[in-house]
């Protein structure tokens, strides 16, 4: 099963499907599995203390949230020789390789966007059945409005490399893949053959993004999930990482950064987060410190991961219900606003910067605070309780 791009709450679907970024709210690597929009989610409400969508849904409806898009000072060509004020996110003369862009709405293709509005030059790889649609929409300038930075120019992307991050060489890769028509054509797309195609052509790199995930059974509870599909999950979502920084780190400068992309369900329960996702993602953050202690130690590479809230991505559309996630978490959250992916952008922006020089086997939770609530605070339960609302909606 090939690694797919995250996005989406962190979605990983059965079918693999690799993302990027776009205006509002979009994401990578996770999932809530259902069977449907309402009696799944009555389900999910009744089990966790959640109240059900309707009453806060038509609020919803009838007034739109405002969103403030945040965006990242672009570090161009044009104000490289004039005084740059407070502490901007610089990253020129950097170069970044970000796993898990395959099209312009999800996570990979957001921070892709504001490492470039950072001055970063971008390397990316795609999923190999989806390499040549992707390489296509970009020539064809299908991209071109998600292109555009804070300065008004377009993002570059120096090179598109194909790369399937489930396999780590030629040898461990099955006749049956070898064979399949949808890597006719494409060749050195394993982990270490990508590795060594970027060191020949650029000899470094400062910056390795993870953004891939995958559950080829991620709609099934864990105790119906398989030994092939847990495995399958791990593998795609969390192993995937290690293997990338291994065959990367001799490429990376000292200081240089890696992050990658996690979801909630790791710590907390999520039910319908199943296939062995929430168990990957537990995997992905163990293994974020224990890999910050040993690429720290051997190379001064700091690690982190973004744990990031429920986005509109097509991957997490294919699941079926990731508006009524994103309607809960408007409901919860300290922050009553949709999340957008440029706000998870530019926090790794912030993660590869000089200004996070100290910071390393951290999880930086970018979802507006939903982790930190114990409860659904739209439950009927609390009804009587006078919770405040945000004034600034509508």
């Amino acid at each position: 099963m090939a690694a797919t791009a995250a996005s989406g709450l962190q979605m990983a679907t059965a079918r693999p499907c690799i993302s990027s970024s776009r205006r509002m709210v979009k994401a990578g690597a996770a999932i809530l599995g259902a069977n449907s929009k309402g009696a799944s989610w009555a389900k999910l409400a009744s089990g966790s203390h959640i109240s059900y969508i309707q009453p806060f849904k038509r609020t919803l409806m009838s007034s739109s949230v405002k969103l403030n898009k945040v965006v990242t000072k672009a570090m161009s060509e044009s104000n490289e020789s004039k005084p740059v004020s407070g502490l901007p996110i610089d990253l020129r003369g950097k170069r970044a390789f970000i796993a898990g862009v395959a099209d312009d709405n999800g996570y990979g293709w957001a921070i892709a966007k504001s490492l470039a509005a950072a001055g970063a030059e971008i390397l990316v790889g795609t999923w190999v059945p989806a390499l040549n649609i992707f390489e296509t929409s970009l020539r064809r300038g299908k991209f071109d409005e998600s292109r555009v930075l804070p300065d008004g120019s377009l993002m570059e992307i120096t090179k598109v490399y194909p790369l399937d991050a489930v396999f780590d060489n030629l040898e461990d890769v099955p006749e049956d893949v070898k064979a399949n028509k949808r890597y006719a054509g494409s060749s050195k797309w394993t982990v270490q053959e990508v590795a060594e195609s970027v060191k020949q052509d650029y000899g470094s790199i400062d910056i390795l993004v993870h953004s891939l995930a995958n559950g080829p059974e991620v709609t099934k509870p864990l105790l119906e999930t398989s030994r092939k599909g847990y495995l399958a999950a791990i593998s795609a979502s969390s192993y995937s990482y290690v293997s990338l920084l291994k065959h990367f780190l001799p490429l990376m400068n000292p200081g240089g950064s890696s992050i990658s992309l996690t979801y909630i369900a790791s710590e907390r329960i999520i039910p319908g987060y199943g296939g062995g996702m929430s168990s990957a993602k537990a995997a992905l953050e163990s293994d974020t410190r224990v890999l910050a202690f040993e690429a720290g130690r051997k190379n001064r590479i700091r690690v982190n991961t973004i744990s990031a809230g429920p986005l509109r991505s097509r991957a997490a559309k294919a699941i079926g219900f990731i508006d009524t996630m994103i309607e809960y978490s408007l409901a919860n959250a300290p922050l009553q606003k949709e999340l957008s992916a440029d706000e998870v952008g530019n926090a790794a922006a912030f993660l590869a910067s000089p200004l996070a020089s100290a910071v390393t086997g951290t999880v930086m939770y970018v979802d507006n605070g939903l982790n930190v609530m114990g409860v659904g605070v739209d439950s009927p339960i609390f009804k009587d309780l006078n919770i405040p609302t945000d004034k600034h909606q509508g």
